[in-house]
């Protein structure tokens, strides 16, 4: 990973962490694919993606997480889930930054 986006994923584990979301893995990766953080929010396990634009010429954040890339983060969460004891309850989540430099637009889209 390069520095800008092990920077965006700083700024977006810090961002989720003071909305009360405790991080317990980055980087979980298995055959399938890499999921970038993956979370605690209270009993509910959170998988994120983080994408980071730095223009638009090319679509915002959101637009870059395509439905092949959704199809593997379901296949990599799986294999997470696969190695606990018990299945909690679990959403996908994506924190998004879009702009080159601070300060940055930054969503956070919550999917049950």
């Amino acid at each position: 990973m390069n520095g800008r986006g092990q920077a965006a994923e700083n700024l977006a584990a810090h961002y989720l962490a003071e909305q009360g979301v405790e991080i317990v893995a980055r980087n979980w990766r298995c055959r399938f694919g890499e999921i970038d953080l993956i979370g605690r929010d209270g009993d509910t396990l959170v998988f994120v993606e983080v994408r980071q634009r730095g223009s638009g010429r090319y679509g915002d954040a959101a637009a870059s997480i395509t439905a092949a890339k959704q199809a593997r983060l379901i296949a990599t969460a799986q294999c997470y889930l696969a190695t606990l004891s018990r299945l909690p309850p679990c959403r996908f989540d994506a924190v998004l930054l879009d702009g080159a430099a601070p300060p940055r637009w930054l969503r956070h889209i919550i999917e049950s």
